[in-house]
């Protein structure tokens, strides 16, 4: 009767180690999709964030129309060197560099603010905690290609491509091919997330 009693408690004592084990078992497979959840999460957040900052150049462009090829600060062939947004970048707006078509002197005055206040709000300016910067994507970047419409004489018209690039959390995969803004300053090009816009201004003179 004893023996029955040991060999029914032991057997009870596995059945709840089981269960610890199932238990333990089901709170790490929740702790990770939880964990995978804010990820994803970010990711998202990133991107919302990535395209306001897109819109934004494109709004910029469009009401500063009479001095618009000063935005286009970025060279096609140049898109992994020329960007605003890192506190390294290359090129920082600079109103000697500019070279502008049409418009006042407070036209271009006005380009190279909207440059500025872009560089800043790619930096993360816009949301601060003490001395650093919260407001914007992990290392966002930012390029705008000017490509000139061949058929006219006037060098402010032709298309304008807008480009944000940022960090990703996991890699993925590279962007498609052509969009090069800020290549190769991410460690690995699936990391490097973008989103772009193509802006045309006609000359309406």
């Amino acid at each position: 009767m004893r023996s029955s009693y040991k060999l029914n408690s032991g057997f009870g004592m596995i059945e709840i180690l089981i269960s610890l084990l199932i238990l333990l078992i089901g709170l790490l497979g929740l702790a990770g999709l939880q964990a995978l959840a804010q990820r994803s999460e970010m990711e998202s957040y990133q991107r919302v964030q990535a395209i306001v900052l897109l819109q934004d150049m494109a709004d910029r462009i469009k009401a500063n129309r009479q001095a618009s090829y000063c935005y286009g600060f970025t060279a096609s062939s140049a898109q992994d060197t020329q960007f605003l947004g890192s506190s390294t970048a290359s090129v920082t707006p600079d109103p000697t560099s500019l070279t502008c078509g049409t418009g006042s002197a407070t036209y271009e005055a006005t380009a190279l603010s909207d440059l500025a206040d872009w560089h800043q709000a790619l930096l993360g300016a816009s949301e601060k905690k003490g001395t650093t910067k919260l407001g914007a994507m992990i290392d966002a970047r930012g390029c705008v290609v000017f490509t000139p419409d061949t058929t006219t004489t006037d060098n402010s018209d032709g298309t304008y491509t807008i480009t944000v690039t940022w960090q990703g959390i996991n890699p993925t995969f590279a962007p498609a091919s052509g969009t090069d803004c800020a290549k190769n300053t991410y460690g690995a090009e699936n990391l490097r997330r973008a989103v772009s816009m193509v802006v045309m201004v006609p000359n309406l003179n």
